[in-house]
């Protein structure tokens, strides 16, 4: 699993006062931490980065290049001037994350990102906001890689985003996107894919986070995800995306497949992904307690 680290954004408290402040310290601390902990793409995420995005993140590129400029870089705002610049700066091909199925958007990024010579996540957000499912899913696919293909990206340059939700309120939408995700290659030969790891566990209490995080990725992988945007703090997510926790994996995909461990005879660790999977699966109904019961 291709790992993009997800923790220089501006939402972190840190890190938000660094971009703000222009201080390289914490950003370049931050970005030799991902490296440190085997990230293979750094996400540069600056939120909608209104007022001066367009200054902000090449100097942002610029920064984190300074000691780092051997990992590519994701470039995350809703400032299409902001992804103009910085796309300039990159000394790696960067992708662009993300462009949205929505013409007045994609019209707009597709050109220069071609121009630039660099990928770009297709985020399945249309004209109506989330997809209800897997069909609706396809459908927006296909316009976005038909599109970007008719500006000259192939589809090896494209990594799709089918989109993530919270499985606490939308539950059967991992389902969906699972299901999609299996679709995907026959949708769009070659295509990349991803997603944003951690809006599973949007809501949910902050210790229970990871488990969420960790089993759902496993469960996309075993439906053909290639990279995930994460949590490089999480080091049990980093060792089982390395292929170091083969137990795991094949608990999870036992479970995917309709098998039912005999919970007695697995370590307390295993007992927990098992009722995670379930949970995620909707065999079981959510709570904040589920790995209690």
């Amino acid at each position: 699993m291709i790992l993009f680290g997800e923790s220089l954004n501006v939402i972190s408290t840190k890190i938000g006062k660094a971009f703000k402040e222009r201080d390289p310290k914490p950003i370049q601390e931050e970005a030799l931490f991902q490296k440190e902990k085997g990230m293979d793409y750094i996400d540069i995420n600056l939120g909608p980065a209104k007022k001066d995005g367009h200054e902000l993140m090449p100097w942002v590129v610029e920064v984190v290049q300074e000691v780092v400029d051997d990992i590519p870089l994701l470039l995350d705002t809703s400032n299409i001037d902001a992804i103009a610049a910085a796309l300039k700066k990159c000394k790696l091909t960067p992708i662009v994350n993300s462009i949205m199925c929505r013409p007045e958007r994609y019209e707009k990024m597709l050109p220069m990102t071609a121009e630039a010579g660099a990928e770009f996540v297709a985020l399945l957000w249309g004209p109506e906001g989330l997809p209800r499912d897997e069909n609706e899913r396809a459908a927006l696919c296909v316009e976005l890689l038909y599109t970007a293909n008719e500006a000259g990206i192939p589809n090896e340059k494209i990594w799709v985003d089918g989109i993530v939700t919270p499985v606490n309120i939308q539950q059967p939408q991992a389902i969906s996107l699972m299901e999609f995700q299996g679709m995907l290659q026959d949708i769009a030969p070659g295509a990349r894919s991803t997603c944003g790891l951690s809006n599973i566990s949007n809501g949910p209490p902050e210790h229970l986070r990871p488990i969420l995080n960790q089993t759902f990725m496993v469960m996309l992988q075993k439906y053909g995800m290639e990279s995930v945007i994460a949590d490089p703090l999480d080091d049990q997510l980093i060792s089982i995306a390395r292929g170091e926790r083969q137990d795991i994996v094949d608990l999870i995909y036992g479970i995917m497949d309709d098998e039912v461990p005999d919970m007695d005879s697995l370590a307390k660790e295993l007992q927990d992904y098992a009722k995670t999977a379930n949970v995620i699966l909707g065999k079981s109904l959510y709570s904040d307690s589920w790995l209690e019961l």
